[in-house]
């Protein structure tokens, strides 16, 4: 409950250095304590409970929450944003305007689904009327935040709780933007309209604009721009560059790697898509626009031209001494099963988050990717089929002339298939209560922000926000959180639907079912067996063993 204040606690303020254009618009909570504001400049500002303001220059449209903190800082002023966000283009035509609440699926949607004007005009018209200050509301600091040592916030929404705090710190400019429950932003970060999703680590001189930055991720030393990044993104050495590209999350920017700065037209317009899992290695350099499956490998190299690699789990390597493009599917699964059984686990136990607005999937089998794996066997099956020689070729994976090569081909085909049976009787396995009959197949699913949603289902729901259905952002929010409790039921059919697919049945009988549960079982014991394989080829290796005195250093030194 607020009230005036009191004539004797004007007179004091004054005599302490505060000044008001007037008084009698300023309201405060009991416990007041007027002798702890001195020489303080705020201007149309709400104050939470607990509020601790030092040596703030300028603090001006604000909303602060119970518990905030702030120290040091130059300027923060509040209001409407200035720009939208021109992600994934850096010639427009993609533009959002970001919000506090908005997650990376929203801002995917309204970036993605141009073509679609009527569900461009309803989100636009949503924003507006729910977010009508510059698309967001008002600029506001959430409960517990911790701001200190900072020169600038302008125009900045900090969602923070006490369950999950946000924390900014050490010479931080931040302007137009939202930053997510339980972020850290610290070290020296530039960052000018912007998205940050929860649990996002900005730090140590990073140069960010025009970007969404999916939750659970860290970018520091390098530069982003104009782009969307899905959650669990790496990205931390000071020479790495991303300009105008989706990188649809679980990824990691190796340093010396260069995505933008080769466009291939007469202006900056060109993209470049990547699946989840993309993991470009040391100082790899792309032409515009290309495309990339799900976890996609990529050797250090020069890429002359630009790329469309369809195989998932794929090995790419540019071969200069025999200037060809080599393609090996299913890399991960051959030659490193620990890291992708690792990669499976880590990004779901290092997941902190306590508020989960955006649903994620984090295992790297799944829907989307069983389908890419379902269509790199048929572009193999092809390939193989045409070659007349030991040597496999593949088309339509670089504009180029040079020849495009298949590595393993037989091999890849083969592993695809198993990782299709390990994928469906792991889903059944793990969800037995579910009701497995033949379901119609989902031959294409959507990563929509880290959520996989059927094409049909995300058909519905722009259908239902163009009809009036779904009538505002929470309206839409409330339906993926509906798909996402249905999702579990819909990714066991689909996985019920892969094994007839593969057994070229409608149903399967009870004798495809001992042959599934077989031969689910050699797979487990090859993953097991891979695993300490590919592990012990680090292990074992004396190159990196040399640097220790003994075993006992180096097990005290890599546990």
């Amino acid at each position: 409950m607020y009230r005036n204040l009191l004539p004797g606690e004007i007179a004091q303020l004054e005599r302490q250095g505060n000044y008001s254009e007037d008084w009698s618009t300023v309201q405060v909570a009991d416990p007041f304590l007027v002798n702890q504001v001195r020489n303080s400049t705020l201007r149309n500002c709400t104050l939470g409970a607990n509020v601790t303001i030092r040596d703030v220059r300028l603090l001006s449209d604000y909303t602060l929450g119970d518990n905030v903190t702030l120290f040091n800082i130059g300027e923060m002023t509040g209001g409407g944003m200035t720009k939208p966000l021109e992600v994934m283009n850096e010639n427009g035509g993609r533009a959002i305007r970001p919000f506090a609440g908005m997650t990376i699926g929203d801002a995917y949607m309204w970036a993605r689904y141009r073509g679609r004007k009527a569900f461009m005009e309803k989100l636009e018209a949503f924003t507006k009327g729910e977010y009508p200050e510059g698309g967001r509301g008002g600029s506001q600091v959430g409960n517990c935040c911790t701001i200190k040592n900072t020169t600038c916030i302008r125009n900045v929404s900090i969602l923070s709780c006490e369950e999950d705090p946000t924390a900014v710190d050490s010479c931080i400019t931040l302007i137009d933007g939202v930053v997510g429950y339980g972020c850290t932003v610290e070290h020296g970060i530039i960052a000018e309209r912007f998205l940050l999703g929860e649990h996002v680590h900005l730090e140590f001189g990073l140069r960010l604009n025009d970007t969404v930055v999916g939750d659970n991720s860290t970018l520091a030393r390098c530069e982003v721009g104009n782009s969307i990044i899905f959650p669990a993104h790496e990205q931390h050495h000071n020479n790495s560059f991303l300009i105008a590209g989706l990188v649809m999350g679980q990824s990691n920017i190796a340093a010396g790697c260069t995505i933008g700065s080769n466009h291939n037209s007469r202006t900056a317009d060109n993209e470049l898509a990547a699946g989840r899992g993309f993991w470009p290695g040391l100082c790899c350099s792309f032409k515009h626009s290309s495309r990339f499956a799900s976890y996609c490998l990529l050797a250090k190299a020069d890429y002359p031209a630009e790329l469309d690699i369809t195989l998932p789990f794929a090995l790419v390597n540019n071969n200069t001494a025999k200037d060809q493009l080599e393609v090996m599917p299913a890399y991960w699964w051959m030659y490193n099963m620990y890291a992708m059984d690792r990669n499976s686990k880590k990004f779901a136990q290092r997941d902190k988050r306590k508020v989960k607005a955006q649903h994620i999937e984090f295992d790297n089998l799944a829907p989307d990717t069983a389908e890419e794996i379902f269509r790199g066997i048929m572009q193999l099956r092809a390939w193989l089929a045409t070659s007349t020689g030991s040597t496999v070729y593949a088309q339509g994976q670089e504009k180029s002339r040079r020849p495009t090569v298949v590595l393993k081909a037989e091999e890849g085909l083969k592993a695809y298939e198993d990782m299709l049976v390990f994928y469906a009787m792991k889903t059944l396995t793990l969800n037995p209560s579910v009701e497995t009959r033949p379901a119609a197949s989902h031959e294409k699913w959507l990563n929509i922000g880290g959520q996989l949603v059927a094409k049909p289902d995300m058909e519905q729901l722009i259908a239902d926000v163009e009809n009036g259905t779904l009538a505002s952002w929470q309206d839409i929010h409330d339906r993926f959180d509906a798909l996402w409790q249905a999702y579990p039921a819909q990714r066991a059919a689909h996985a019920y639907d892969v094994l007839c697919r593969l057994a070229g049945v409608d149903s399967l009988t009870d004798d495809h079912w001992q042959q599934y549960q077989k031969r689910y079982a050699e797979i487990q014991k090859f993953i097991e067996e891979q695993k300490v394989a590919s592990r012990q080829k680090d292990e074992k290796n004396p190159f990196r063993n040399m640097t220790y005195w003994d075993d006992d250093e180096r097990r005290a030194v890599l546990g």
